[in-house]
């Protein structure tokens, strides 16, 4: 049961000027796909082979490097290119606008205490907004690891992520990580982490 690259819902250039298209095109044609072989060959002939990713990560202590990094990474970005749309941006409505008032109070709060997550991450990661014991958070994984694995420092289901390694945004932003978590929020799709968080409930 060989991963695959998921299609993206928009073209390249959907999210300009926040994001370019020739960014999204490297993002996704080489380094999302490299993770995706990756794994593929690295699981080849054993028993995480019929295992969804979601398991995997899991225990993911159990398994090499080689796995925990491309596995994380497909993760990762799968849900990555779900949470950004074109014209998206706004403000979250509903409960998941409830549920980010009443545990950072307020949609601003959040989003400062979310850019800081990922300004502050040293080197490559990922900012996450999580849901664990019933409750949102906010934390911050580095390389590929994520929420879900028992590795990581901060544990539950992510439902929105934000890729801060440098491929990311460096041939737009270079060094100004805040400008591009700015930007972010322009293209955020909040249907998608609304639905993410009904999932996770």
């Amino acid at each position: 049961m060989a991963f695959t690259l998921p299609k993206l819902a928009y073209d390249y250039k959907a999210l300009e000027p926040y994001i370019d298209a020739q960014t999204m095109e490297i993002h996704y044609s080489k380094h999302h796909q490299a993770y995706v072989t990756n794994v593929n060959n690295a699981i080849a002939g054993k028993p995480e082979d019929s295992m969804s990713l979601e398991d995997i990560l899991k225990n993911i202590s159990k398994q090499p490097p080689v796995v925990r990094n491309n596995a994380g990474g497909v993760f990762n970005h799968n849900l990555f290119w779900t949470v950004m749309k074109p014209n998206g941006g706004g403000e979250p409505s509903g409960a998941l606008a409830d549920a980010i008032k009443s545990t950072f109070g307020s949609v601003a709060d959040f989003k400062t205490k979310f850019a800081e997550a990922g300004a502050t991450r040293f080197g490559s990661g990922w900012a996450w907004l999580c849901v664990t014991g019933g409750k949102l958070a906010i934390c911050s994984t580095a390389n590929q690891d994520n929420p879900l694995m028992d590795i990581s420092e901060c544990k539950g289901t992510p439902i929105l992520g934000l890729d801060v390694w440098e491929h990311a945004y460096y041939l737009k932003y270079q060094n100004r990580r805040p400008e591009y978590i700015t930007n972010f929020w322009n293209v955020i799709n909040w249907d998608e982490v609304a639905k993410r968080l009904d999932n996770a409930k």
